[in-house]
């Protein structure tokens, strides 16, 4: 059935096009400036080697107006952290900054602390410029900011429910202290803080700068322009697909005392091209569970655009305007929805988030091809643990960090292959991989070897990604590993006839070699010195009839070291044969015909 295209409001211009195209760009490279700072002065190796950061610009108003290289996790919710701040201070100044990390004032999770400042022009307060961090610490029970088996958040670490952290451009020393004492690595958090503190003032004197050169009206019409321009894009990619409702489920992996069955993930989409608009409800869903894997308001709503966007025109401004079509319904006191006081959330930014991100991400392949994309590897594996210990070389100082050595792999969609660097949905390829040597020289640790897990993505006419494993092993310490590896029950699905990634899995390995399978999720493993710890990490479903790939595809991924020559026969039903190039095979045209029939 064929529809007629919506007619969509005619554009009112309110500047220049040409002018429209610079203030897009300098409002990005303030961000980019923003993330910089960030970047280069931060002193937690997950923010500065691995980049769990993310910057933006809001409208005082709390409407989203530029983010740059964020954190998918962060990217579509920024506006929930801030609105509190107006709800909670009727004295807002210029020179304030503000603290958030707490889900039931608009934050994420308690390890991503989040810090907002306003800016003033001629007394006038126009935008929010926001620096969200994931700190090393919390000051939880257990050394680590991912808990799954917490029930509420007073078995987590520090909460600043919006908090004034400066005044007059002058940070509160009571706060910092707050902070500090409650802290494993106490100089870490106070350099972070600092970071954040760095980039928002910076942030604050750019705005500044470019409403002094272009002048207030200009750049508050631009602002109106661009929420125009995203809503308008949004609006015809959305006209572009099917009209219908579709619905789909993952589950997450059971955990023993939290979820005994599993946390199943189910959404509900419905799409209307006449309107331009998505709706994801995803109301349908089990209350919340006696543990830490709840998801937060913001993590909730910000998921679910994230798996929309993720099925429309990358090209579409991440902004207001295209945020705006995309409606999420959600529950109180839900798993897959707000958090219920005081149940806790501190793994809301990841395990379950990433199969919401995958369930809305999925669903889209109900249409058929060549919409939607196969399931991911999720997060916190055994390689993205959380470590801590007492390093000998440093007379026992205390060291807490998470790493991100391996991680999973992303599904497959129409026309392409998974990403291999995914790392879950939540991060979207844009955490990055620890650098081995400087994790060994920051840590008392030996990262043995880390590499791609063949044979372990699924397969399809578009394969996903291998998963990543690795081994980590103490030097002259015990050494304790917190990880939360969703995958080990319940693999990454494929989708339109692709097959499933491998599950995901944790060792322990003795110093006589013996090897101890370990739980899939853990607070508190010890890795004895003398012992190594070996994970895999899930990597992605494949998309369509593995029949259908076609050959030459195959061969590149075995020849890539991705996939066993017997796999590529038995699975794919193609046929390699030995080059003139030692190592290199190729396709055996006669024998793949014999073998496909």
């Amino acid at each position: 059935m064929s529809l007629t295209a919506p007619s969509f409001e005619a554009a009112t211009r309110r500047i220049d096009p040409f002018l429209m195209s610079v203030l897009k760009s300098r409002f990005e490279a303030i961000v980019r400036e923003m993330a910089l700072v960030v970047l280069r002065t931060s002193r937690s190796a997950v923010i500065k080697n691995a980049r769990d950061f993310s910057c933006a610009i809001l409208t005082y108003d709390h409407q989203l107006v530029s983010v740059e290289d964020a954190l998918p996790i962060h990217v579509m919710s920024m506006d929930m952290a801030t609105r509190p701040l107006n709800e909670l201070f009727d004295d807002v100044a210029q020179g304030d900054i503000f603290i958030n990390n707490c889900p039931y004032t608009g934050g994420t999770h308690h390890a991503d602390l989040i810090m907002s400042m306003p800016v003033f022009y001629k007394g006038e307060p126009l935008f929010w410029v926001v620096a969200l961090s994931h700190h090393a610490d919390t000051g939880a029970p257990a050394p680590s900011t991912y808990l799954p088996f917490a029930g509420t958040i007073f078995e987590e670490g520090m909460h600043f429910p919006c908090v004034r952290l400066a005044q007059n451009y002058k940070e509160r020393a009571d706060i910092l202290r707050i902070g500090t004492m409650r802290n494993r690595v106490p100089e870490l958090w106070l350099g972070d803080v600092a970071a954040q503190s760095g980039a928002v003032r910076t942030a604050e004197r750019r705005i500044i700068d470019l409403l002094d050169r272009y002048g207030r009206d200009t750049v508050v019409n631009f602002v109106e322009d661009w929420f125009d321009y995203g809503r308008r894009c949004a609006k015809a990619a959305i006209a572009a697909l099917p009209a219908g409702t579709w619905e789909y489920t993952t589950t997450h992996d059971p955990v023993p005392g939290v979820a005994d069955a599993g946390i199943p993930v189910h959404v509900k989409v419905t799409v209307d091209p006449q309107a331009g608009e998505i709706t994801v409800d995803v109301r349908d869903n089990i209350d919340n569970v006696p543990g830490g894997l709840n998801l937060s308001a913001n993590t909730c709503n910000g998921s679910c655009r994230t798996g929309v966007f993720n099925n429309l025109d990358e090209t579409i401004p991440h902004n207001e305007g295209a945020k705006s079509q995309i409606k999420v319904l959600l529950r109180n006191g839900c798993a897959i929805g707000a958090p219920k006081y005081p149940v806790g959330t501190s793994v809301a930014t990841t395990n379950v988030n990433d199969r919401l991100i995958i369930a809305v991400t999925a669903v889209f392949s109900r249409m058929g091809a060549p919409y939607g994309q196969a399931e991911s590897g999720s997060h916190l594996p055994a390689g993205t643990g959380v470590i801590s210990g007492f390093d000998p070389f440093k007379r026992g100082k205390g060291y807490v960090n998470q790493l991100f050595v391996a991680y999973g792999g992303g599904g497959a969609n129409h026309g392409h292959d998974g990403w291999l660097t995914y790392c879950g949905p939540a991060n979207g390829a844009m955490i990055q991989l620890d650098s081995v040597e400087i994790d060994e020289s920051m840590y008392p640790i030996v990262i043995e070897r880390r590499g791609v897990v063949a044979d372990s993505q699924g397969l399809g006419e578009y394969e996903g990604a291998p998963g990543m494993g690795g081994v980590i092993y103490p030097l002259d310490h015990d050494m304790t590993i917190l990880y939360a590896a969703d995958g080990t029950a319940n693999p990454p699905s494929g989708v339109l006839g692709g097959t499933a990634a491998r599950p995901c899995h944790t060792h322990r390995i003795g110093s006589d070699g013996s090897v101890t399978v370990l739980p899939a999720f853990c607070e508190e493993v010890v890795i004895a010195a003398g012992t190594r710890i070996a994970f895999t990490a899930c990597g992605g479903g494949g998309y369509g009839d593995p029949a259908l790939r076609d050959p030459e595809r195959v061969a590149a991924t075995v020849n890539r070291g991705w996939l066993s020559r017997d796999l590529a026969r038995s699975a794919y039903r193609v046929e390699l044969a030995e080059t003139a190039e030692p190592g290199v095979l190729a396709v055996d045209a006669r024998a793949t015909a014999r073998l496909r029939g």
